[in-house]
């Protein structure tokens, strides 16, 4: 038997032979947020609830709190979703990195409008952002390509994301090539196909689970006649019902 049967078969075995996910229930007991208690800006309040998600993962309570589920839509309309790992935040926007020729790459070259969600449920909280993604200065993705481990500047070379292969042999077999000719130690060069995406956020959305399904949802809009625009925006911010 294969590790992957007796990891299902176990799995299985601890299900209940009808679950139904009509019947799961999450207790939300957590303060909510107050209008008189926020930032002026979206960042300020990010950066609080991103080092309280840092603390809850060093406790073992959240896996990966940079991780952010990013959603893109094709020429068509059609949307997709995938999760990348959060890699910047600054007041200019949230960052992260990719391969140019992916279909999330793709699809933000012919509309660059894009959403972001942190979903942290173990405090029970999300952070939704949308906005405008534009690439980032090529200096930065090969400073921050610098500071990849190894195996992951080479996984940068092999791997043609988002295209069809035959089989995994034929992507560790590229990768086998890569490390023999780039060994561990040697500087591996940034690939030209390869670099960041940096998300303007036009609304962030920070959420609050109540009690009662009664959740928190605050809204920081961009105001002002320069909305539209990078220069020193200002924020408003909503409250939304839940």
């Amino acid at each position: 038997m294969r590790q992957y049967d007796r990891v299902t078969d176990r799995a299985a075995a601890s299900v209940p032979a009808l679950a139904d996910p009509a019947a799961i229930r999450a207790h939300y007991g957590i303060d909510g947020l107050d209008e008189a208690e926020l930032p002026a800006t979206p960042v300020e309040l990010f950066a609080l609830w991103f080092t309280q998600a840092l603390a809850a993962a060093g406790e073992g309570v959240l896996h990966e709190p940079n991780a952010m589920i990013v959603s893109t839509v094709d020429p068509e309309g059609r949307p997709s979703s995938r999760t990348v790992l959060l890699k910047g935040y600054d007041e200019r926007g949230f960052v992260f990195f990719t391969n140019y020729e992916s279909r999330k790459a793709r699809e933000l070259a012919a509309n660059p409008n894009i959403a972001l969600l942190f979903p942290w449920h173990p405090m029970a909280r999300q952070v939704i952002v949308t906005g405008t993604a534009e690439r980032v200065a090529r200096e930065e993705t090969v400073a921050y390509f610098r500071t990849r481990p190894h195996g992951s500047q080479l996984g940068a070379w092999a791997s043609a994301q988002s295209s069809v292969i035959a089989t995994r042999d034929e992507l560790d077999r590229a990768y086998e090539d890569l490390a023999a000719r780039y060994p561990e130690g040697e500087q591996v060069p940034a690939p030209a196909h390869w670099g960041g995406f940096r998300v303007e956020p036009r609304s962030v959305e920070f959420w609050q689970g109540r009690a009662n399904r009664l959740h928190d949802r605050l809204r920081y809009e961009r105001s002002g006649p320069d909305a539209a625009s990078a220069a020193a925006p200002g924020w408003t911010v909503e409250r939304l019902s839940p």
